[in-house]
């Protein structure tokens, strides 16, 4: 099933899509897509439900995210591109939950911002607690994918001192959605198409394939380490074709649209503003 969450910030409401791909109000069978509801989310019958009228704000399809995870240099062709060695265990970072940000809401620059980059990423939406999961048992606590586009500003996350956090946390650098697709819907996660374009251009293209830590070995990792919720969002890294591996360089600035695409999962088109 493919679900999500439209209504202004704040005030989002959960649906599910239809078979033609059209807006079901669900929140007269539960108040959210949000905590333990993950765990467990409801088989209904689409069409039994209110259809959404008009053409409301999509938000992001989860609610009440308690962590943004990412990682880091996870595309062994994306690690060749900037010249990086493949790391020997998942490389690992925080996103601030103050830049999540709609599928299609504008993605705002900070003040003097030159190195703004895209990333789109296969996001894993939490639905069950793990804590020492083996991964054979991983995707069990995996409430359905999404994607996620990692906006990065480089001269914060590379040239000065300090983590990668910095340049992964401006406002509105966490896109997320359109739709919370479950597993079964998706099929195998390790065979998804990647692909953004800016501006109407090809600029990466990709194959979860090619990742060097799947998405059970990732979850099971990160429990070791943290106790994953229901709800938290786990980015599983970007394959080659950001804007600082373009010869020469290019980055985004204001009046740029970005357009993201993983097979099964939809598509974000955000537009991109000065702050």
């Amino acid at each position: 099933m493919r679900f999500a969450r439209f209504g202004e910030r704040g005030q989002e409401r959960p649906a599910v899509l239809d078979s033609e791909g059209r807006l079901r109000d669900l929140s007269g069978v539960l108040p959210d897509l949000a905590g333990e509801v993950l765990g467990a989310l409801p088989r209904v019958n689409p069409e039994a439900l209110p259809l959404v009228t008009g053409t409301p704000r999509i938000g992001v399809p989860v609610g009440a995210i308690g962590k943004i995870i990412g990682i880091g240099l996870n595309y062994s062709d994306h690690a060749a591109e900037i010249g990086a060695e493949p790391p020997t265990e998942p490389l690992v970072f925080l996103k601030a939950l103050t830049a999540l940000n709609g599928p299609f809401d504008p993605v705002v620059l900070p003040r003097g911002s030159v190195k703004t980059d895209w990333e789109v990423e296969l996001g894993i939406v939490i639905g069950r607690r793990a804590k020492y999961v083996d991964e054979a048992q991983a995707l069990s606590h995996v409430a359905g994918y999404t994607i996620v586009n990692d906006v990065s500003e480089r001269a914060l996350q590379l040239e000065g001192s300090g983590q990668w956090t910095k340049g992964k946390s401006c406002d509105t650098f966490a896109p997320v959605g359109p739709w919370l697709v479950t597993p079964d819907e998706v099929g195998d996660v390790q065979a998804l198409d990647l692909v953004t374009e800016v501006n109407g251009a090809a600029m990466q293209t990709g194959n979860t394939a090619r990742m060097i830590f799947g998405v059970a070995g990732i979850v099971s990792y990160l429990s070791t380490i943290m106790t994953l919720e229901p709800g938290d969002v786990i980015a599983t890294g970007t394959p080659p074709g950001v804007g600082m591996g373009q010869k020469p360089p290019r980055f985004l600035v204001a009046g740029d649209e970005m357009v993201l695409r993983i097979s099964g999962l939809g598509e974000q088109r955000t537009q991109v503003r000065a702050g």
